[in-house]
């Protein structure tokens, strides 16, 4: 039998125990728990603190080198995705071109063309020439004229096997005989050292505004008639001049060419034999 003892502390145990849960219940032992709780919860929160700085110093180099890989992965992808851009524009400015070149092709019927890329220009600032990727291989000759589906390029001046050299009519010593429109007055265009395009020899009762068009006019033989050049930029008109001068326009934008045709069916007249030689009567 148990002794009367233990059944006493056996009651007030759980009498205390009871009375310890109704003033739980009651909330009166929140601050009393805030007390015992507050430094464990405290120390906890300072070990997991330090716990994950600790474990982010360890993990940090790691991090950093696959961010690194990563981000040099999309460098490159992003560079390809450039390069991929670039080359699909070229190809589709290149696709334009020869697409309007094709329609300008069939509008002049009674021409053959051969088309040839722009991969050179002359580097000294007193010529103006341009380098093309055809030459006597692909039937070009010198003298040949050289449009784009705009108008007059020039004429080639120098063939290989292989590519050929154009002299552009902004050249110096780029001579070409016109024709103004509607007046129908004949002209000489020349090439300046500035770049710009003159037109001399105007008579000077013929009626030219800005904006008339000029167009070769095939005498002299050395291009064919009716290709555009440009409009009238500004006319000069002096009585106590010969002639009418002025500057022209061109329709063709020289420091853009890219892809152009050369008029392989056109023969220029050859008239240095009808030139007297020095000295010659």
């Amino acid at each position: 039998m148990k002794s009367p003892k233990l059944n006493l502390q056996t009651v007030v145990l759980v009498l205390i125990g009871a009375g310890l849960i109704a003033l739980a219940l009651g909330g009166y032992l929140t601050p009393v728990s805030r007390l015992i709780i507050t430094p464990f919860v405290n120390a906890q929160t300072w070990l997991t603190q330090r716990y994950t700085a600790v474990r982010d110093t360890l993990t940090a180099p790691q991090d950093i080198t696959r961010l690194r890989q990563r981000n040099l992965e999309l460098e490159a992808e992003y560079s390809r995705l450039q390069a991929q851009i670039i080359e699909l524009q070229q190809q589709l400015s290149e696709t334009r071109i020869l697409s309007a070149l094709v329609d300008f092709a069939r509008a002049s019927p009674e021409n053959q063309y051969q088309a040839a890329a722009v991969i050179g220009r002359d580097p000294s600032p007193f010529l103006y020439y341009v380098i093309i990727n055809r030459g006597s291989d692909d039937g070009i000759r010198r003298g040949m004229p050289v449009v784009t589906q705009q108008g007059l390029v020039g004429r080639v001046t120098a063939v290989t096997a292989g590519a050929a050299r154009v002299q552009l009519i902004t050249d110096p010593a780029s001579v070409v005989n016109v024709r103004v429109e509607p007046s129908r007055a004949d002209a000489v265009l020349k090439g300046e050292l500035s770049g710009d395009i003159t037109i001399d020899m105007i008579p000077q009762g013929a009626d030219i505004k800005t904006g008339n068009l000029v167009l070769t006019s095939g005498l002299g033989g050395g291009y064919p008639t009716n290709v555009l050049i440009g409009q009238i930029a500004s006319i000069r008109s002096r009585d106590q001049d010969l002639f009418q001068q002025g500057i022209l326009q061109p329709v063709v934008d020289f420091s853009r060419l890219e892809i152009v045709l050369v008029i392989t069916n056109f023969k220029p007249v050859d008239i240095t034999p009808l030139i007297p030689a020095p000295g010659v009567p």
